[in-house]
């Protein structure tokens, strides 16, 4: 049997409520505790070590692992539990009728995160380095410690971290956001696309970023000293999940396959910081630069806005199934 992401959308076909429920405890569940755990063990900030010496850190064994990989362990336990077979998993690659939104996903997060370094500058010009302070630091350390003076200037090096982000950067992270996009698009979102596409890309965005609280509350993307911390950070965090997830969701309905929306997930991973390296001051972390910011993340925002409301960005060329090639 071919493997597909059978995303139909339909008034007669209903939610599966109870594996949706399911699939959410496991989802939930799994990574919160690994949460708490991090918690307890003192923060993603001052981790302890799992065995003292060893360098290896709670947080670095349980963010990739246990709460990254939560939602791919809750898929592969709810299709057990509840007898649901392997035929819809979407890991065929479909690569011949889908590549222009694996192109999408390799480029267009580096496009998106760039456009939106440039409106939160335009709008903050105050915070903006044209002396690239930051990044003549980054290289007055590298020759601190090896004692040899750098021939890279400070925009070679940036144009090397971008080159590294775009080329690299997807291929590296997407060990880690397998994890996540084989849960939230290959499994829950086939489930929800039967409230029809707005709907399910709505429930989409605010349960992923709810998921994302417990490390939003220890500082994740937006530290711990912002106004209105931890709830205006929470908000922030729905607000990031709704333009980065629509944008996935989209290209693993139209490409029938997940692969494109672990490549774009790895992608916004690799490039998130780039806008560190031209600031000065002291920047709202929930406005930007980094595309987590209401302003940084404006590209993904209204490229999300413009799928929303295309209606034929969910058009089906087949009404019941589309096979993964």
């Amino acid at each position: 049997m071919e493997a597909v992401i059978d995303q139909t959308v339909s008034s007669e076909k209903k939610v599966d409520t109870r594996r949706v429920l399911i699939y959410l405890a496991f989802a939930f569940g799994i990574a919160w505790l690994a949460g708490l755990v991090v918690y307890l063990t003192g923060g993603l900030a001052n981790s302890q070590e799992l065995f003292p010496g060893t360098g290896i850190t709670w947080v670095a064994l349980l963010l990739p692992v246990a709460y990254m990989g939560a939602p791919a362990i809750a898929h592969v336990l709810t299709r057990v539990i509840t007898k649901e077979g392997w035929k819809n998993v979407g890991l065929r690659l479909n690569f011949r009728k889908g590549w222009p939104y694996w192109l999408m996903a390799w480029f267009g997060p580096a496009v998106l995160t760039i456009v939106g370094i440039i409106v939160y500058f335009l709008i903050f010009p105050q915070h903006y380095d044209p002396e690239l302070g930051q990044v003549k630091e980054l290289l007055a350390r590298s020759e601190a410690m090896t004692g040899v003076k750098s021939p890279i200037t400070p925009w070679t090096l940036i144009i090397i971290q971008v080159a590294q982000a775009a080329l690299i950067a997807p291929l590296i992270n997407g060990l880690f956001t397998f994890g996540e996009e084989f849960g939230w698009r290959a499994y829950l979102q086939p489930k929800l696309m039967s409230l029809g596409p707005r709907k399910a890309m709505l429930w989409m965005g605010l349960i992923w970023g709810v998921w994302h609280w417990p490390l939003t509350a220890q500082g994740h993307n937006y530290g711990l000293e912002y106004a209105g911390f931890p709830w205006l950070g929470m908000l922030s965090m729905v607000w990031m999940t709704f333009g980065l997830g629509l944008f996935l969701g989209w290209m693993t309905f139209r490409a029938k396959s997940v692969w494109p929306a672990v490549i774009g997930h790895a992608a916004v991973n690799g490039i998130a910081a780039l806008g560190l390296l031209f600031t000065k001051g002291e920047p709202s972390t929930l406005l930007g630069p980094s595309p987590a910011g209401w302003i940084g993340g404006v590209g993904f925002v209204v490229v999300a806005l413009l799928i929303f409301f295309s209606p034929k960005a969910f058009a089906e060329e087949k009404p019941v199934e589309a096979a993964v090639a």
